[in-house]
Parts: C-alpha cells; sequence; structure tokens
C-alpha cells in the first residue's frame, strides 16, 4: 500500500496554528475591549484564565457528561476494546481511554487535552448498526483526530465561546450603575459580533478539513478505506431514522461526531455546517481503495 496518506499532514498542522494564533489573538483583543468599558483588568484576566483552565482540564468529562457517556472496560464491552487494540497496534500509538454513550443516534467523537489524556466514545446505535469492518474504518477515524491532536485544538476553540461570554456579562455588569449604558451595550454587542464572527471561519476552515485529515488516516491504519466510506454510508442513512427530539439532543456535540446531526426540516446545525458532505467525503476514501486495488498483486 503507498504510504503518502500516511505521516504528518502540513496542511492540517498549518490550520491548527492559523486557529490557535488567531483565536488567541482575538481572545486578547476581547477581553482588551471589555477592560476598556471599566471592567477590573485584573479580575477579568485572572477570572477568564480560571474558567478557560477548568475548562481544558475536563473538557473531555464535560463532553462524555453531555451524552450521557461513561468510560468501559473490556470485560464490559471486549468487541470495542479489542478493535482499539489492534488500530492503536498497528498505528504504534498509546490506547485511549474507552467510552459507551447509550444513545440510539449512531455516531462517535473523540475528546481530551492530550494524546495521554483522550477517550474515544461510542454510542449504542453505532455498535448495534455497523458491522466489524465498518466499525474498524469509524475507530481509526477517531484515532487519527487524536494522533493528529486536532481534537486538542477544536477543544480549546470550542470553549472559548463560553469564556467570551462570560467576559460580555462581566462588562455589562461593572457599567450597570454609571452612565453612558447604551454606548457600552453597543461596544460590546459590536465586539462579540466581530469575535463570533471571525471564530466561525477560523473553526470552518479547520473543521472540514480535519475530517478530510482523519478520513485518510483511517485509510492509512487500516489500508481499507472502503470499511470507512461504508460506516459514513450507514449511518448517513440511519439517521433518517431516529426520533427528532434524539437528534436535537445530539446537536451540540456535532463539531466532534464523526458525522453531524440534525432535526428534520431547518435548523442551526444545517445552516452552519461543521463537516464536509458525506458524499464528497466517500468519494475520496472510494478514490483511495482504487488506488489501492490497482496497486494489489493479481493472482494467476
Amino acid at each position: 500500500m503507498e504510504q503518502h496518506w500516511h505521516g504528518r499532514d502540513r496542511g492540517l498542522i498549518a490550520r491548527m496554528g492559523l486557529t490557535i494564533f488567531g483565536l488567541g489573538l482575538l481572545y486578547v483583543v476581547f477581553m482588551a475591549v471589555i477592560i476598556a468599558t471599566g471592567a477590573s483588568a485584573v479580575v477579568v484576566v485572572v477570572i477568564a484564565a480560571g474558567v478557560a483552565f477548568v475548562q481544558l482540564m475536563f473538557s473531555d468529562r464535560l463532553a462524555l457528561r453531555s451524552v450521557g457517556a461513561r468510560v468501559v472496560e473490556p470485560q464490559e464491552e471486549p468487541r470495542l476494546h479489542t478493535t482499539i487494540d489492534r488500530l492503536c497496534q498497528l498505528a504504534d500509538v498509546a490506547k485511549p481511554q474507552v467510552a459507551v454513550s447509550r444513545m440510539d443516534v449512531p455516531n462517535a467523537f473523540a475528546a481530551g487535552r492530550s494524546q495521554k489524556r483522550a477517550t474515544i466514545c461510542v454510542t449504542t446505535g453505532l455498535l448495534e448498526r455497523l458491522d466489524q469492518e465498518e466499525l474498524e474504518g469509524v475507530l481509526a477515524h477517531e484515532l487519527t483526530h487524536i494522533i493528529n491532536r486536532d481534537v486538542v485544538v477544536m477543544t480549546v476553540a470550542s470553549f472559548l465561546a463560553t469564556v467570551a461570554g462570560l467576559l460580555i456579562r462581566m462588562g455589562l455588569y461593572a457599567r450597570s450603575g454609571r452612565g453612558n449604558t447604551a454606548a457600552v451595550l453597543v461596544v460590546v454587542l459590536v465586539a462579540s459580533a466581530v469575535t463570533y464572527a471571525l471564530s466561525y471561519i477560523l473553526l470552518r476552515a479547520l473543521s472540514r478539513y480535519r475530517e478530510y485529515a482523519a478520513d485518510r488516516g483511517a485509510a492509512s491504519i487500516t489500508g481499507a478505506p472502503s470499511q470507512l466510506a461504508s460506516a459514513l454510508l450507514k449511518v448517513s442513512g440511519e439517521m433518517s431514522r431516529i426520533p427528532d427530539r434524539d437528534l436535537r439532543a445530539a446537536e451540540p456535540m456535532n463539531a466532534f461526531f464523526i458525522l453531524p446531526v440534525s432535526a428534520k426540516g431547518l435548523s442551526i446545525s444545517s445552516l452552519f455546517a461543521t463537516h464536509p458532505p458525506t458524499e464528497a467525503r466517500v468519494a475520496r476514501l472510494m478514490d483511495m481503495q482504487a488506488q489501492i486495488d490497482r496497486r494489489a498483486p493479481r493472482v494467476g
């Protein structure tokens, strides 16, 4: 098998660096605006840093809790653990924690602040619907997110909005008893809108590319891109059978899921896609499979 899909993805590394730098700069400017409205600089910096630290340290636990997942031992989910053990040996990486969410929505995601403190989570809906080869493709995709470290960048970036929201409230509270409250409110709202717009652009530039990169990594680890392609098609098809209430409950995790979910009809997640089109991903994977097949030795 040709190895040009494997190794360091310079495009992904560049996008992660740009995202972290851009969001960091944006974060500093936003704090400066809030401080300029009258909030104490020391209080703003200390509270913002404290919230960011806590959320980074416990991001994986928060993500698992949001979908009702828990870490499982090998005796509880032998098929899942055995598959991840094999993939980790093939990729020569440390084994992450393994968690299961009792959700019927078929999906999976990786979370964590580092390669050593990462977790791969799958839903029972996924385990029940995929065969062994398809499951390998999905788990290899999530393992690649951990190897590439893009899950750490997404974790940090996704929580900046929470801190920004906190700073907005602090700025407004600091000026609530003073004059020119209307002017301060306008400044904060404009800063918030600019922060959101730029964050949106930076995160989408990374989010879509990282899915393609993880697909390539899965193809390299398993040597069978068609496994992941089959899984993506099956999961996408099964989504239409899931009740709307379950889909809405899962939507907040869309940026991390292998495939985004959305309730039937118009929804916020359908307006702001976090992933490339499934058809485009499948087409790329099948092209990789065709390359492998052409290079396979012929018998007879």
